[in-house]
């Protein structure tokens, strides 16, 4: 049943549900303008179901709103029975499709609902079943993206791998060991030639790829439902390409029954490194010369648990490229996700005499956009460089200095130094000889005197002045001054602020503002120091690193 929507009963009365999404949709408008006409129309239609963020509205009474308005456009018979399955199935849409596909199929099981199945009849009679099942997985996989969901590959996804995916050679085997609903295996190997094979946990996505391979005349795809990890329905494949997007933070992988399978060749993943077992899964179903694209969070790269068989994969020379993928190239995420090359290889030592690896850093681009790299977006790393303490894969952590303009840094921050230290000097208040040291202890005022007056209060850690009669400069540059530090001091000799117990000067207010524009004066020099320690950090670090680097070089 949909998450928040009515019982089965109710909602059969009213017919299938809609989004504001799809009103806006049916409707041709934004969905602005579709949360515009909730409020300023007063018959617009009741929620039917759904939540307070999510309603749900009865398609029928929508479509009899927007005629009384002039507003609606046709609704297809397709989206009737979109919206006819989402009534009946809910949140549980895969089994829904893999219902229709069946149907189309025609297989007899799962039956589907009278009225849904003379909604499928009818549009088999105008539109090939390919064509149709097709239309529904879209919507689908649109429903997905916006819900945020991470049950499908996104179609952004999908198409990064399929721009990254070697040529496949004739006859070719593709495996995809966590296929969802085939979106993915069946978009890399496009062409009828590959031998497709795929495994998925969820029955009803696996049936629905199934199903729609079948339908799209893909007899060479063969999908199975289970899980890959702990009962592996292919030991004994070897395939020419993998891809796989894993499940991703997930803990409860299997780690204690699987301790000592053969499969850990790189090392046993920990519990938390339930994407690094994938990937070894992955790998383990690899022939020699073959090829893994793995999908993987960002966080995969360099987290302190899955150091050693990073670490390995360096050192072996199986990874050849990592590429961090656009902000929202996934679904459920805005962070950005990494795409891992593999290949296996060819000699039977397992280990590759590559001695690179590529790093490609999109994470400035459109994910929408060219997927092509630039040149200042790529790097070959060598192996050595990445057998650290951390062995980290961040294509960007090493993309920085290789194409950082070291000679324009460095002369922009030298002359930020040039200029701070001039600004210095002008910092610095012009002071004359006082009284002598002790000449203003005499008329002196506590603080918390003038907190009962109410001539101070409190607007963070330090008092400010409430009235024309104190000076805020002045008070807080008189608080800081070494004999109030000593008084806010402890026996123990820990420091604490307490402004209370000091005490200020008895001075008229324009002796205030004098000594508060002195005290400002040397704020000011105390924060351009601050500046100044801050870019002689940077432009040491710029120097020194330039002059490692080569970009950089001593005149003569």
């Amino acid at each position: 049943m949909y998450a928040g929507a009515m019982t089965d009963n109710a909602a059969s009365s009213v017919g299938p549900l809609v989004t504001g999404a799809e009103i806006a949709r049916l409707a041709g408008v934004t969905r602005a303008a579709v949360s515009n006409w909730r409020r300023r129309y007063d018959d617009f239609p009741a929620p039917a179901g759904g939540g307070a963020n999510s309603p749900l509205y009865a398609l029928a009474e929508v479509q009899d709103w927007l005629d009384r308005q002039r507003k609606g456009q046709e609704v297809s018979p397709e989206v009737e029975l979109w919206q006819a399955l989402r009534t009946t199935y809910g949140d549980q849409m895969v089994a829904g499709l893999a219902a229709v596909a069946a149907a189309l199929a025609g297989e007899s099981e799962p039956a589907l609902p009278d009225d849904v199945a003379a909604r499928v009849r009818q549009l088999a009679e105008t539109e090939a079943p390919v064509d149709l099942v097709n239309g529904l997985t879209d919507r689908f996989m649109d429903s997905a993206r916006r819900a945020g969901s991470d049950q499908v590959t996104s179609e952004r996804v999908v198409r990064a791998v399929c721009h990254f995916a070697p040529e496949l050679p004739v006859g070719a085997t593709v495996f995809d060991p966590a296929c969802g609903i085939g979106v993915l295996l069946l978009s890399v190997a496009s062409e009828s030639g590959a031998r497709c094979r795929g495994q998925e946990m969820d029955t009803d996505s696996a049936r629905f790829a199934q199903l729609r391979a079948e339908l799209l005349g893909r007899s060479e795809v063969s999908v199975v439902a289970g899980d890959s990890l702990r009962a592996d329905a292919w030991p004994d494949l070897r395939a020419d390409l993998i891809v796989c997007d894993p499940p991703a933070g997930v803990t409860e992988w299997g780690r204690e029954q699987l301790l000592l399978d053969s499969r850990w060749e790189l090392g046993t993943p920990s519990k938390a490194e339930g994407e690094l077992a994938w990937l070894q899964h992955a790998y383990a179903h690899t022939a020699p010369g073959g090829q893994v694209l793995m999908v993987m969070p960002a966080s995969v790269a360099y987290r302190k648990a899955g150091r050693r068989i990073r670490s390995e994969l360096v050192r072996r020379g199986i990874v050849r490229q990592v590429v961090a993928l656009p902000p929202g190239t996934a679904t459920s995420h805005s962070l950005p996700v990494h795409l891992w090359c593999l290949r296996r290889p060819e000699n039977t030592s397992g280990t590759d005499t590559h001695h690179t690896v590529r790093m490609v850093d999109l994470t400035d681009n459109n994910p929408d956009g060219d997927l092509e790299p630039r040149d200042d977006q790529t790097a070959d790393v060598p192996l050595i460089e990445l057998l650290d303490d951390t062995v980290d894969l961040t294509p960007g952590s090493h993309l920085r200095f290789r194409h950082r303009d070291y000679p324009g840094e460095y002369e922009a921050l030298r002359k930020q130094l040039q200029e701070q230290v001039l600004r210095l000097a002008a910092f610095l208040p012009e002071l004359a000889p006082g009284g002598g040291p002790g000449s203003l202890d005499g008329a002196t005022t506590s603080v918390a005197d003038l907190a009962r007056a109410g001539l101070v209060e409190y607007d963070g850690p330090e008092p400010v002045s409430a009235s024309e009669q104190l000076d805020t400069d002045y008070l807080q540059g008189f608080l800081r001054s070494s004999a109030n530090a000593r008084r806010s001091t402890s026996t123990s000799g820990t420091y604490r602020f307490d402004a209370r117990g000091s005490r200020v000067p008895r001075m008229d207010i324009e002796e205030q503002r004098r000594y508060g524009s002195a005290f400002r004066a040397l704020s000011a020099f105390e924060e351009g120091l601050r500046k100044l320690d801050e870019l002689s950090r940077q432009l040491a670090e710029v120097a020194r690193d330039g002059l490692a680097t080569g970009a950089l070089a001593p005149q003569e």
